[in-house]
């Protein structure tokens, strides 16, 4: 069975062939080597996005790569370059063509240029449900006053990203309304998908994570005591907000917390290339007086995102929407004791006071009581991470789900 993949971003072995910059691995990635390792009848193509001008092919790893010019994104609203995507279904003639996301407009026009038979699309978030949410609960007053000059030099505000997302929203739709067949994994994406397309067939199949994931374990005893991470935190969505606002509550108990926040430093001592979002949670950041307990931490390999998850007494995810976040699923599956906000598909992941905790996204001191309650209780600490790992370890183990991914391919070509 041949199956073709399109993806966002190539694989790291591409990059390194090719002496361009090298993304971090994925879960796409693991989930495509266990597929091909467990099932010897499939022959897998991968066609990603690339900085290459013209369509390049790459044999690697027993799949063949297909690096597709960054302009058949950038212009993927329009008919230019649908030419591509053409030439990679003949030059490959799949049987299955599994689209891996809805964001991007790219996903539409392989439908558009190609047609929908036999193709399946997997949900990964939802821009069209997600850009409501993207202000992050910030007030729109507020985000006016935060506009910086780099904003404007760089037509780059928060309005004019919404506005980008709504756009690309346009473009999800008619994906999800044209195709047959979906893969999703929680019960808010499947909703989402029956409004907008009630007669296709929905198909279950949880993620496969990053492998150092797999063979690790938090310990109380381990991590760097009263610390928190969060994994992202460059746009509002996100809520780094939130946490700021629930800082003070819990500094009265434990003066001591530090917060590790994955990514590089947008918000302070940036000066004019500050950005607007920069700018208000710099403001609150002063407000309260939080900057010494902050660090960012800057990009972190998946090794390196490993080990701060191991090192943080908890992990919080902050975001105002999510379908099922792998952060959440890689804290769980080393013990981490987890924070969510109470959105989207996430609840399907975390039980509340089971295997993590969960408050709702606008109600800091609930956020504040609960890394309060897991800071001073450790035996609740220790019985939150046993649980999830035992929940973590059936939901991303790799066999069952590229099994479950095999099934559906057999389904779909039969």
């Amino acid at each position: 069975m041949k199956v073709l993949w399109i993806t966002n971003s190539a694989f790291p072995v591409i990059s390194n062939q090719m002496t361009t910059k090298v993304p971090i691995k994925g879960w796409t990635h693991s989930a495509a080597k266990a597929l091909i390792a467990a099932f010897n009848d499939i022959e897998l193509a991968i066609a990603s996005i690339h900085t290459v001008s013209n369509l390049k092919q790459i044999q690697s790893d027993k799949i063949i790569h297909f690096l597709v010019p960054q302009a058949a994104k950038t212009y993927a609203k329009n008919k230019r370059y649908d030419y591509i995507w053409r030439n990679i279904k003949d030059e490959f003639n799949p049987d299955i063509v599994h689209i891996h996301g809805t964001e991007y407009p790219y996903s539409y026009a392989y439908i558009r240029a190609c047609g929908s038979k036999n193709v399946v699309v997997s949900i990964q978030g939802l821009i069209s449900v997600i850009e409501r949410y993207y202000f992050g609960g910030i007030k729109k007053l507020d985000i006016l006053k935060s506009i910086t000059v780099r904003d404007l030099l760089k037509f780059d505000t928060l309005f004019t990203r919404h506005r980008n997302l709504l756009e690309r929203s346009t473009y999800e739709k008619l994906l999800i309304k044209d195709v047959n067949h979906i893969i999703g994994r929680t019960s808010w994406d499947k909703a989402h998908v029956w409004a907008l397309n009630p007669d296709a067939n929905y198909h279950f199949c949880n993620e496969t994570l990053r492998p150092s994931f797999y063979n690790k374990k938090w310990t109380i005893k381990g991590c760097e005591r009263y610390s928190i991470f969060i994994s992202q935190a460059n746009y509002p969505l996100k809520g780094l907000q939130q946490l700021v606002k629930a800082m003070p509550l819990v500094l009265k108990y434990y003066p001591q917390i530090t917060v590790y926040v994955a990514g590089t430093n947008y918000f302070t001592n940036r000066g004019i290339r500050i950005s607007g979002y920069g700018k208000y949670i710099n403001r609150l950041l002063k407000k309260h007086k939080l900057s010494n307990h902050f660090i960012f931490t800057g990009p972190l390999s998946e090794q390196e995102m490993c080990r701060q998850f191991l090192k943080s007494n908890v992990y919080i995810n902050l975001s105002a929407i999510e379908n099922s976040p792998n952060s959440v699923g890689e804290a769980q599956m080393l013990g981490v004791p987890c924070i969510a906000s109470f959105v989207g598909g996430t609840s399907d992941m975390v039980e509340h006071e089971e295997t993590g905790l969960m408050y709702r996204f606008e109600e800091y001191e609930m956020l504040a009581y609960y890394i309060y309650k897991i800071f001073s209780d450790d035996e609740f600490a220790i019985r939150l991470s046993e649980n999830a790992i035992k929940q973590a370890v059936n939901r991303h183990d790799e066999l069952i789900n590229a099994k479950a991914l095999h099934q559906i391919y057999l389904k779909m070509f039969s």
